[in-house]
């Protein structure tokens, strides 16, 4: 798969934004990058995204068909830092049964 192609299995995946409450975190965000996202999106805490159960409240779609992020341009580091085929997705994609990413390494 292409670099391309890897970004592409987010949006027919989205399972790292639905693997753990504890996941969508604040962690080295400014206090100018948090005041851009929604409040309403934020958790009681202001330590990371607000969820319903495990599942960030800006995630749009069904997991494992078609998903997005609400709030994609504003997200927080973490869930830039994730990447498809990395051990954090591969976590996430297993728990909800769904194949692992295989990148070919360079």
């Amino acid at each position: 798969m292409d670099e391309i192609e890897l970004s592409s299995c987010c949006q027919g995946c989205g399972a790292c934004c639905g693997y753990s409450q504890n996941w969508p975190r604040f962690s080295i965000e400014s206090d100018e990058e948090l005041a851009l996202i929604p409040e309403a999106l934020v958790n009681d805490r202001q330590s990371g995204m607000r969820c319903e159960g495990d599942r960030c409240a800006a995630l749009q779609g069904e997991i494992g068909k078609m998903t997005a992020c609400g709030i994609y341009d504003v997200r927080p580091e973490v869930c830039r830092t994730c990447m498809p085929g990395d051990a954090e997705c591969a976590m996430a994609r297993r728990k909800f049964g769904l194949p692992v990413i295989e990148v070919a390494s360079a």
